[in-house]
């Protein structure tokens, strides 16, 4: 498939913004089918806004060593949760 640049209008300033061939082509290969709507800018904007926010982590214990630990995912009840050196070592099993 042969892609073309296109000007794109962001979907936050107005502003024309070139969604070049390459661009295209990379979207393609990773499965995206929708265009960008934001220009660089914009979207480097919310980018700096977003990763601003403090996580949210949650007390636990772990169900392999019970070590007490913390976690940045609210966990469910049905699953063991695991402190990070145990997660580790288990990630090769």
């Amino acid at each position: 498939m042969e892609f073309t640049d296109k000007t794109l209008i962001c979907s936050d300033c107005g502003a024309e913004f070139v969604f070049s061939a390459g661009e295209q082509e990379f979207y393609a290969s990773r499965g995206f089918t929708n265009e960008p709507r934001r220009c660089k800018t914009c979207r480097d904007g919310r980018k700096q806004k977003n990763s601003g926010r403090q996580r949210e982590f949650h007390e636990v214990v772990c169900a392999n060593c019970g070590v007490t630990t913390q976690v940045p995912f609210k966990p469910r009840e049905d699953r063991p949760v695991y402190c990070r050196d145990c997660f580790q070592a288990n990630q090769g099993k």
